[in-house]
């Protein structure tokens, strides 16, 4: 039986060395980590799709169209496929009238993949003697991003680009703006915001918000996107990634993706967040206002990455794929530029395609 070599075991790498057992292929599964799961482990586990192809161009207008028709046509049937590994969806609807697609527990979901993917090697790290056939499927770089930018990390802790650096050095060319992210607006530090966090301490109502920098300058753009993506990478690009938002008393009641704004600036101060009454802030206020929420942005993962075809091949600067290597995940670029789209709906559909592009090529002569 043929061996292909995952590099991660995040979404994107599980996904693809069950498919590649499905299909005779032996997987050798390397995670850096001490655990499976990756960021999916962190996240609410919705995993969508735009539910017109125009509307995905509409909202990512810089993707590469082909990795953006893949997604869009192979998702709804590769839910399917995750659930008939033993995960069912909790929820059938994103609540979101330009998406489609289904919400998984995390935790279900990790050990169902875990279960078809067979044994891992956990706290082994990719190295750089690796040899193809090779599934790069990382976690992108947010980790190195964040650090690079003064933000906090909202990801897995191990995520750097070592699939990038380890493509890179082979001739791989890149996609997409590698400062370019998808992230969220967490409480400020002093708040503490664990790995479990994640999801629940998310400041969701910029959009309903006067955001202000640290003089007092109102920004961001006009209007907010519905993903607020547009926003947090305005505040990333803030001194130091903060900004306030601030509500008036009829924002609080607001509700978004389940929750008040109200419970959301409560979650902020439960975590030790600075949460000021408005007139509490060092400069003067274009209005009535009631509380103010010190916010930092957060990466959860990058939009930049490795240039690939939608066999899911490694391509160098010339259109030609590198032998052997192949990228699921974040780890690839291309698919959301300029915009926002599901990472864990591009983990598995390419996650899928690259085991399959590795089978045929393994069994052919």
């Amino acid at each position: 039986m043929p061996t292909l070599t995952v590099a991660g075991a995040g979404m994107g790498g599980l996904v693809a060395a069950a498919r590649a057992r499905e299909l005779g292929v032996r997987p050798l599964v390397v995670e850096k980590g001490d655990r499976p799961g990756g960021s999916m482990l962190l996240s609410s586990c919705v995993i969508w799709r735009y539910r017109s192809f125009d509307e995905f161009r509409r909202q990512c207008p810089g993707g590469e169209p082909a990795l953006q028709r893949l997604l869009h046509e192979r998702l709804d049937g590769a839910l399917d496929w995750l659930e008939g590994l033993g995960a069912p969806a909790l929820e059938r609807e994103t609540g979101n009238r330009l998406t489609a697609g289904r919400r998984f527990d995390p935790r279900a979901l990790t050990q169902a993949l875990v279960r078809a993917a067979g044994p891992l090697r956990l706290g082994t790290p990719l190295g750089p003697g690796a040899v193809p056939p090779l599934v790069l499927a990382t976690g992108g770089f947010p980790v190195a991003l964040a650090r690079r930018r003064g933000l906090l990390v909202r990801s897995n802790p191990w995520s750097d680009g070592d699939g990038l650096r380890f493509a890179r050095r082979r001739g791989a060319a890149v996609a997409g703006a590698l400062d370019e992210f998808y992230g969220r607006a967490l409480p400020a530090p002093p708040a503490r915001v664990a790995e479990l966090d994640y999801v629940r301490l998310a400041q969701l109502y910029g959009r309903f918000a006067l955001v202000l920098d640290e003089a007092g300058d109102e920004f961001g753009p006009d209007p907010v996107s519905w993903s607020e993506i547009d926003l947090v990478q305005a505040i990333a690009d803030r001194p130091g990634g903060r900004a306030w938002y601030v509500v008036d008393e009829d924002t609080l009641g607001v509700g978004v993706r389940g929750r008040t704004v109200g419970a959301m600036v409560d979650a902020a101060r439960a975590a030790g967040g600075t949460v000021l009454l408005a007139h509490e802030l060092p400069f003067e206020l274009p209005g009535a206002y009631r509380y103010a929420v010190h916010v930092q942005a957060g990466v959860t993962h990058t939009l930049g990455g490795l240039q690939v075809d939608k066999r899911a091949r490694v391509l160098r600067a010339d259109g030609t794929p590198i032998a052997g290597l192949y990228a699921a995940g974040v780890d690839a670029g291309g698919f959301a530029a300029g915009g926002y789209a599901s990472g864990l709906a591009q983990a598995l559909v390419l996650g899928l395609a690259a085991a399959e592009t590795a089978a045929e090529e393994l069994s052919s002569p």
